[in-house]
This record gives C-alpha cells, structure tokens and sequence, in this order.
C-alpha cells in the first residue's frame, strides 16, 4: 500500500508539472504571436509611409517632361518610341537599367535623406581633416626619403575609404530584404566603387604599404568602427552619409596631388605595379567604368595610362576626384545617377 501510494503521488506530481509545461508554452505561443502581428503591422506602416511620401516624381525623357505618381504609368514620344515610366518600381519591382523603362528621378537622398545646412558640411569638411591631420599624418609622417611610410598612410587610407560603400550596399541591402526600397543600380554602382578603392589598396599592398602590423592594426580597426557609423548614418539620413565621404574624398583627392607634385620625378623612374597595369589598362575595364557615373546623355570613358608609377597615382587622383563628383550627385533628391555602362544615346534619360 505504501508503494502504491507513493505512485500515485509521483503520477499526480507528473501529470501537474505537465499541465503546467503545457500552459507555459501555450503562454509562450501567445507572446510570439502577438510580437509577430505587431512586427509585422508596424514594417507595413513604415513600407505604406514610404509609398505614399515618395511615389510622386517628376522627370524628363529626352526633353518630355511626364510625372510619375502613385503608381500610374505614362507615356512619351522619345527618339521615335513609346518609353514608359513606371514609378512602381521604385518599391518592390525589379530595376530597369540603362534605357527609358523604369527610370525616374528617385535616389536614396531623396527617399528618405533630408538636405543638410551649410554649416554642418563645414563642420564634416572641418571634422575629416583634423582627423587626417592629426591622426594619420602624425601617426605615419615620413621624416626620411624613404617612400615607405607614404605607402602605409596610403594603404591606411585606402583601407578606410572602401568602408562607406560597403555600408551604403549594407543599409540598401536591409531596405530591401525589408521590401521598404529597391534601386539595383545604386547597389551596382556602390560596388563599383568599392571595387575601385580596392585596387587602390591592392597596389599600396603591392608597394608594400601593409608590411607592419602596427599600420594594419591601426586602419583596420578604424575601419571596424567607421563602417558601424556610416550605416547609422546611412540609415537615417542618407544625404549626411554622402557629405561625410564627399569630404573625405576631397582630401584624398587633395592628398594625392600633393604626393604627386612632391615626388612626381621620382615616381616616373618606378614601373607601374602589375595590379595597376591590369586595372586600368590590360584587363576587364567594365567595372572601372561602372564607377564612372553620369547625367549626360554623351558620357566619355577614361582610358588612362598605366606605364610608371607617376600614371598609377595620377589615375587614383583622378578616381578620388570622380568619387567626389559622385557624391556630390547623390546628395541632390532631383538627380538619378547613373553609370556610363547604363546610358543609350536613343532612351537616354536626363532629370531636372
């Protein structure tokens, strides 16, 4: 009698402790499901905000202005054909590339950026080049005429300056895995010039600009926590992010030619390395002209030279320069950039 109590007791104890499970998790199931209603009813408010702020634009197809509102589609005469716009696009549609169909004047700056004030691209301006001057020149001055500690200040450089494009592709990639915003040509063009910057950093590796640890430590973990701040930066103002890295650019733009000016003889004695040569002259030069971004309908292509190492620091002047004029670009909501690959002469698109 006493064993079968005690097996009445431990059954009651199991069969209560399950009850209790069973109640817990149904507790659980409920909770879930309620966060998940509420997740997703709040990404349709954001995504029907963003539809309803942004679905009306205006634009020109070769010299016919049409507009371009909540989803509607109209037509125009362009170079003896019917080019449609389809504003719809702009927001969970595939992107049209490189001719009259889908384009429309819509970029991330005029999505959901917001201009910013004079003073505050001073301050950017002012905030980037007292970092340089006080952080890179200084950590990695060259007090000999060894070109040595040139090329790790680069190679520092070049290490950073990739970063911003790998957070704008970071942010535009979340956007639309969300279904908020999708424009494959800015993601194109932002890999492009990510695919720039890297060659950059190819060749101060190749110069031998990597060789210490203390200067790849040093770049690499600002870069960690530059690419976290440009992607909140992104993320909330996309205007702001431009402007940080046009300011940033400007003083590579600026670095280099002072480089240039300094050691030009010098540098025109030194064969260029074989990654430049391959890069600019010798190889696939889609992507080097992917970064080339346009608003014409008569884009030129580069074809730089690539004999001496004089030409290879010419051409990354000039490729900071043409980042600059990009970023530029992208800070006006009226613009859609897009790159000289993209551009027909018969439905080309130019906006206002």
């Amino acid at each position: 009698p006493h064993s079968v109590s005690l097996i009445r007791v431990r059954l009651h104890a199991y069969h209560h402790g399950s009850s209790s499970l069973e109640t817990h998790q149904k507790n659980q199931m409920k909770t879930i499901s309620y966060f998940s209603v509420a997740l997703f009813s709040v990404s349709v408010e954001v995504k029907g905000a963003f539809v309803q702020h942004f679905s009306s634009r205006r634009c020109r197809v070769n010299g016919s202005w049409v507009d371009v509102k909540n989803g509607s589609h109209r037509y125009v005469h362009a170079a003896g054909k019917n080019a449609v716009i389809n504003s719809t696009e702009a927001i969970g549609m595939p992107d049209v590339i490189g001719s009259a169909a889908g384009s429309r004047p819509i970029n991330p700056s005029s999505q959901w950026g917001k201009p910013i004030p004079e003073g505050l691209q001073n301050f950017n301006k002012a905030s980037i080049g007292f970092v340089k001057n006080a952080l890179f020149d200084t950590i990695f001055k060259n007090e000999s005429d060894d070109r040595q500690r040139d090329y790790a200040r680069f190679y520092a450089l070049e290490t950073i300056a990739r970063v911003p494009y790998f957070s704008y592709m970071s942010v535009l990639h979340l956007f639309e895995t969300l279904g908020w915003w999708r424009r494959a040509k800015y993601l194109k063009i932002h890999f492009a010039e990510s695919w720039n910057e890297l060659h950059h950093l190819l060749i101060m590796e190749e110069l031998g600009g990597d060789k210490l640890f203390f200067d790849r430590m040093i770049a690499q973990h600002v870069a960690v926590f530059y690419y976290f701040f440009v992607c909140m930066a992104y993320a909330t103002n996309p205007t702001f992010a431009y402007n940080i890295n046009q300011a940033v650019e400007e003083h590579a733009f600026e670095t280099y030619d002072k480089f240039i000016q300094e050691y030009g003889e010098e540098l025109a004695q030194i064969p260029a390395p074989k990654v430049a040569q391959d890069y600019y002259r010798d190889g696939d030069l889609y992507m080097f002209d992917e970064m080339h971004t346009s608003n014409s309908c008569e884009p030129s292509r580069r074809r730089p030279t690539c004999d001496t190492l004089l030409d290879v620091f010419r051409n990354i002047r000039d490729d900071e320069a043409e980042h600059v004029v990009t970023m530029q670009h992208l800070q006006k909501a009226e613009i859609d950039i897009s790159s000289v690959n993209s551009v027909d002469d018969e439905t080309c698109v130019a906006f206002e």
